[in-house]
């Protein structure tokens, strides 16, 4: 596996570490974050969609 390094302040570091569970790694812990971002961003189009757009009811079809 490729490794790279990426600058974060402390503060940052501190809350990854915050949300880790003990023996993950940081990479593992943005890996989880970048996932539940994925599923907010398809649920916040989902909603945007269900907002904006006209909907026929299957019943209706």
């Amino acid at each position: 596996m490729n490794h790279t390094t990426i600058q974060v302040s402390k503060e940052t570091r501190e809350k990854l570490k915050k949300l880790g569970r003990k023996g993950q790694t940081y990479d593992e812990v943005i890996e989880n974050l970048l996932e539940i971002s994925k599923k907010a961003m398809f649920l916040n189009e989902l909603d945007r969609i269900a907002d904006t757009e006209e909907f026929i009811p299957l019943d209706k079809l």
